[in-house]
């Protein structure tokens, strides 16, 4: 169904990535200039919290911290009240991270997260989906500090979710249109499977709502140009990958958000254009209201499920 009454909230930033809401409704969120911002309800206060340096991207609550995946610094915490940032991870099993994406955090504290691409940065996410690489990776950090490889071979690992019973995690593959699972209890722990395959577009964060679902984001339809020059041979990607950006394959406007239960049953999907939105990339579900961040606009935005 489409989108109903969305409130466009501006931040004073570019591309607010994620978003992350607290018990009183405020809206923490990134942008692509390395601050950590704090939005109020109405969003008619911004509070600077910290500064990165880099790119923050995928935010988590982490006890009395804020998780920050930054595509640049790595794998960082900052006091929710705000402060300094401290650095828990840039590498693990010997592989520097080349783009630290999206998080979920476990009961106990681990840490599930992504790193999207052994080859392309975020200033080269085009390049990696034009590629099909297929060097994504997920990781997991134990409250001790340990940080090992679950799996990798993901195209474009982006957002990471867990179920309310954890048995899995779920991680987007925004270059194969699909939302992979690694199960990590029962008869099929260790194995992979897709919890949502075929999307009509290209997913990117995901979350857990507050309703126990999985929620979806889709920042847009599939490009026919793009799936056009992932068949054409090596120099001539390497063509279009050297075009000026405006002339690459390019997102549409039309954008949309899934809710699945655990076993990927879709409940709710909204699907086309925001006035003053698009390329919504960050969905929180709280109490019935959807929470979106975009990779491309200078605001947040709320609305109903």
């Amino acid at each position: 169904m489409a989108f109903g009454e969305v409130t466009v909230i501006p931040v004073n930033g570019h591309g607010p990535e994620d978003v992350v809401v607290d018990d009183q409704g405020r809206i923490y969120t990134g942008v692509d200039d390395g601050r950590i911002l704090r939005v109020s309800p109405d969003g008619k206060r911004i509070d600077v919290l910290g500064d990165t340096g880099g790119r923050p991207l995928g935010l988590e609550f982490f006890g009395d911290d804020l998780l920050i995946c930054d595509a640049k610094a790595g794998l960082l915490t900052m006091p929710l009240a705000g402060g300094a940032i401290t650095t828990l991870a840039t590498s693990a099993v010997g592989l520097d991270f080349v783009f630290c994406n999206n998080a979920a955090v476990a009961a106990d504290g681990t840490v599930y997260f992504t790193d999207s691409s052994r080859r392309f940065g975020i200033e080269k996410w085009r390049d990696d989906l034009i590629e099909q690489t297929g060097g994504g990776r997920l990781l997991r950090r134990t409250p001790d500090g340990k940080i090992d490889q679950l799996a990798d071979g993901f195209q474009f690992a982006n957002g990471v979710a867990l179920p309310p019973d954890e048995s899995y995690v779920a991680v987007a593959e925004t270059g194969a249109y699909r939302v992979s699972r690694f199960w990590l209890t029962g008869d099929k722990a260790g194995t992979r499977d897709y919890l949502v395959d075929d999307l009509w577009g290209y997913p990117d964060n995901i979350s857990t709502g507050s309703d126990g679902l999985i929620w979806i984001t889709v920042a847009s339809p599939k490009v026919p140009a793009l799936s056009l020059v992932q068949k054409l041979p090596a120099p001539l990607r390497a063509g279009v990958r050297a075009l000026p950006t405006a002339l690459q394959p390019a997102p549409a406007r039309e954008c949309g958000v899934r809710g699945v239960t655990a076993d990927g049953k879709q409940v709710h999907e909204l699907r086309g254009e925001i006035d003053g939105f698009h390329v919504l990339v960050g969905v929180r579900e709280r109490a019935g209201k959807l929470y979106f961040g975009s990779l491309e606009d200078n605001a947040i935005a709320v609305t109903s499920v």
